[in-house]
């Protein structure tokens, strides 16, 4: 994309992990966001790794591990992101103890992620959920270079259910001077409109998560 040209409908459709995270969702309601995938052209979808295998021809598959809360033993989490890979997932999204970054232990923080990027080694991409929301900027800073250290291919800001909340500009921009182009950057957690989804790509956003990309999508122009 030029940085000059307005963004179009298959622009930031090509951004776009289509996520149903939700507990409740049931192997019907993949389908049916599979199927909505499909139709709008995105990206990847992001399931929950009890629903793998999903078969999806022409989209990418990621899943999460250590959702939402991130307070799993980091083999638990190694051992779920294998699994699922072994079932199909493309791209992992683990989230990191928040606690542990709250708490400024960012060796922690570090063999955390570690500890799942040897577990997929290179057969996943592997994004790192810091939930920006309820750090401070020095720690997104400290979490985000922990992240590139070990082997990250993204930084992701959110997970959608922290009661400090989702994406924001001015985590995004954080997060991508931080690790300057050398990995990605996904915005996710409430991004409802395409207003909202253009202002993170602007702030550098390389991916973005959402569940309502249809009515993001139609936001924006198609050529």
């Amino acid at each position: 994309m030029s940085d000059s040209a307005p963004l179009t409908r298959a622009d930031v459709a090509d951004l776009i992990d289509h996520t149903l995270l939700a507990p409740e969702a049931t192997a019907a309601d993949v389908e049916a966001l599979v199927a909505e995938a499909r139709a709008l052209g995105v990206y990847a979808i992001c399931v929950s790794p009890s629903m793998l295998p999903v078969r999806a021809p022409g989209v990418v598959i990621a899943t999460v591990a250590g959702f939402p809360s991130g307070k799993h033993h980091s083999l638990v989490k190694g051992a779920e992101a294998r699994l699922a890979v072994d079932q199909g997932a493309a791209e992992v999204d683990m989230v990191i103890d928040v606690g542990a970054a709250v708490a400024g232990d960012y060796s922690a923080v570090l063999s955390d992620i570690v500890t799942v990027r040897e577990a997929v080694a290179d057969r996943a991409v592997l994004k790192v959920i810091i939930e920006s929301a309820a750090l401070t900027d020095e720690a997104i800073v400290q979490v985000c270079r922990a992240a590139e250290r070990a082997g990250a291919d993204f930084v992701k800001t959110s997970t959608g259910f922290h009661p400090a909340g989702g994406a924001s500009a001015h985590a995004v921009r954080l997060m991508a001077e931080t690790v300057g182009g050398r990995i990605g950057v996904k915005a996710s957690g409430g991004i409802r409109t395409a207003e909202a989804a253009a202002e993170l790509i602007a702030a550098g956003a390389t991916r973005l998560g959402l569940s309502k990309s249809r009515a993001v999508l139609d936001g924006f122009p198609e050529a």
